[in-house]
């Protein structure tokens, strides 16, 4: 049994780490408990719990709103990575952070590999990819999980979104020229939960950063259309209301046609060999994925 800190428990993320770590000792703590923007707060914290493993899902998210709020960004993103390795550091501690797809530029037409060239578009990714520096710094054993396109059962999403939009409007507009792998905060844990079969923080060769996504590529476009069938299929199967919307009526459009003040990357795809091959852990498509959150939704 692990002493864990873990942070962001109302997060999609943290929500879900939360639920499936219940064989473990773990001090789960919300941004009330632990205020990230608090480099003091956060040394306080550390020193009180001692743990052996911090987890770190805890971010700033809100890609658009960072363009004109990049010290919060930053210091949330960057400089609270930074001072968790440092007291996890001091207690011969382990780190599990989470990054992001966003540390691309999305310019390869292939999968990202780890050792591909990083080029952050947003004050969001160029923040991300400062926390992973940072924790690389310090030296200590961690893993840097690299998701996308998070979504879940539980907090504000894309799926909701689209389900909510659905269930309001006849036909919607979505973008079709951006690529990457949805990914459930579900599959996320499950594959957390696999990872402590196989990490052992003392082997250094295993420290470093994984792609950490669902299986597969889509577009928002293909990913919308996926959520209406899926929900409109269970809908049938349970004798409830459909929505509004239904696939032929979900519009592709480009990236140009929906300006936002924060670039994205046109392919984000992540390739996750390198995790199947280092730990034998791998997460599911993004189909069954999205099939597992909506089980739960509908």
């Amino acid at each position: 049994m692990k002493k864990i800190l873990l942070t962001g428990v109302n997060g999609q993320v943290g929500h879900a780490l939360q639920q499936k770590l219940s064989n473990h000792q773990v001090f789960a703590l919300n941004r009330d408990q632990l205020d990230l923007s608090d480099k003091d707060a956060i040394r306080r914290v550390v020193k009180a719990i001692q743990p052996d493993l911090i987890i770190n899902p805890a971010a700033y998210t809100a890609v658009d709103k960072a363009e004109s709020e990049p010290d919060l960004a930053y210091a949330i993103n960057a400089i609270a990575p930074q001072v968790l390795a440092e007291e996890a550091a001091k207690l011969n501690a382990a780190l599990i952070h989470f990054s992001t797809d966003y540390v691309y530029d999305g310019s390869k037409i292939e999968n990202y590999v780890e050792t591909d060239a990083v080029n952050p578009l947003s004050v969001y990714g160029k923040s991300k990819l400062a926390g992973e520096l940072a924790i690389n710094v310090v030296g200590l054993p961690h893993l840097i999980l690299r998701t996308s396109w998070v979504y879940g059962a539980y907090g504000k999403n894309f799926l909701k979104t689209i389900i909510r939009l659905a269930s309001e409007r006849y036909s919607l507009r979505i973008v079709a020229d951006q690529f990457g792998a949805p990914t459930s905060s579900e599959s996320i844990a499950d594959a957390v939960i696999d990872l402590f079969n196989t990490w052992q923080p003392l082997e250094l060769s295993q420290t470093g950063v994984y792609h950490f996504t669902n299986q597969g590529k889509t577009s928002w476009h293909g990913f919308s259309s996926e959520i209406v069938s899926e929900y409109n299929r269970l809908a049938v199967s349970k004798s409830l209301q459909m929505l509004k919307a239904n696939v032929e009526n979900i519009e592709p459009i480009t990236t140009a046609d929906y300006p936002t003040p924060a670039a994205r990357p046109a392919n984000s795809t992540l390739s996750n060999q390198k995790l199947k091959q280092v730990f034998n852990v791998s997460l599911p498509s993004w189909q069954q994925g999205l099939q597992q959150v909506m089980q739960s939704l509908v």
